[in-house]
């Protein structure tokens, strides 16, 4: 039986939705044949204090960007990390305990820490009983702490970050390009989405992200278009979704408020439009749906490639204030929705929603 560690971690979504994407897809393709874990080993390590370093990162992200961005490019300018993940002896300690119990036939990292503490642990290429592959969640943006590091394989989501690596030096041969992980209900047939019109309606998603204080007055203006059908997801955020209630029990125009749930792969396939954040889960779900995308945040560094694939692929747009947000739909949809028309066409063909069971399909024949 092969037997696959995931590790992952909770700095961002989009880490741990790769992660879920890969385990659940091995599970799908060789439910008997497979032994697969998938670990956040920060959580499992520290607990309440990687609780408070995820508050920390998250309120950095969102509240100071100029100083992640400062952060994030000096990160891309180390030649080595060789000694730098030193202070995580815990950790490593445990991953070590974890080698040895389980002992792996491939090891999958789905954040970029992960590699580095393997070199420091097994030593650089050491191990070979291990396989060692790194799953990128980026696009475009791919900092140098996801590739300097040894690795038997680095899994891309498409060619245009592969690119990146292979401008670096890493070798074709440990590059492929499989796509996103995204969940395997994306490969699964789904309900045919009908172009915008009076009659099939002009629907439209808004998933609301960490950065949401501005979200409940987004909310407001969107309902008050009256040729659309909103939909809002306020996630596990109680507060928020108090005020988005009362936003709806006011507004002339009703919409529809969903929790954390599920259905996201349904509700992205019913949808003409998403607006949302530029995270790497997001938006390859968003591609993987076909659903055009209009991108309302950026985190700096990693995700403004995910904005840029977005624009360069005209897939749908970037708008950063809420009067280009309610402009850009406005122009998604008018001249019986040409320019919706434009960008669904696009982004139809750069969706990879097996990407999951193609990855592990891979996975199990190393």
């Amino acid at each position: 039986m092969k037997k696959i560690l995931i590790l992952t971690a909770g700095f961002g979504e989009g880490h741990n939705s790769a992660a879920r994407g890969i385990r659940d897809g091995i599970r799908k393709i060789s439910p008997e044949g497979a032994h697969v874990e998938l670990h956040d080993l920060f959580a499992e390590t520290y607990g309440f204090g990687n609780d408070w370093a995820r508050v920390l990162y998250m309120g950095m992200i969102n509240r100071t960007p100029r100083v992640w961005r400062l952060i994030y490019r000096w990160l891309d300018r180390q030649e080595k990390f060789a000694g730098d993940f030193r202070v995580f002896f815990a950790l490593k300690n445990y991953l070590g305990q974890m080698l040895a119990r389980l002992q792996p036939d491939v090891v999958v990292s789905v954040y970029p820490a992960y590699p580095h503490m393997l070199d420091e642990l097994l030593g650089w290429e050491g191990a070979p009983q291990h396989k060692r592959v790194v799953v990128i969640t980026d696009s475009i943006s791919v900092n140098a702490i996801w590739y300097r590091c040894s690795a038997d394989y680095f899994l891309l989501p498409n060619e245009q970050s592969a690119a990146v690596l292979l401008e670096a030096g890493i070798s074709p041969e440990k590059i492929k390009t499989f796509g996103f992980p995204v969940s395997p209900v994306f490969a699964q047939p789904g309900e045919v989405r009908l172009p915008p019109s009076d009659e099939a309606g002009r629907r439209v998603l808004y998933i609301i992200n960490a950065a949401n204080s501005g979200a409940p007055q987004l909310v407001r203006r969107l309902a008050g278009l009256p040729e659309i059908q909103l939909t809002v997801t306020v996630g596990r955020n109680a507060g928020l979704k108090v005020s988005v209630e009362k936003i709806r029990r006011t507004v002339t125009q009703e919409f529809e408020t969903v929790d954390w749930s599920d259905e996201l792969p349904r509700l992205l396939r019913v949808n003409h439009l998403v607006i949302s954040k530029a995270g790497g889960a997001t938006v390859q779900e968003a591609m993987s749906a076909a659903c055009p995308m209009i991108v309302n945040h950026i985190i700096p560094g990693q995700e403004e490639g995910n904005a840029r694939f977005i624009v360069e692929t005209n897939a749908g747009t970037v708008a950063t204030t809420h009067d280009r947000v309610i402009a850009a739909v406005q122009q998604a949809f008018a001249n019986d929705a040409a320019q919706w028309r434009e960008w669904s066409t696009n982004i139809s063909r750069l969706g990879r929603p097996t990407a999951s069971l193609d990855i592990a399909k891979f996975l199990l024949s190393l």
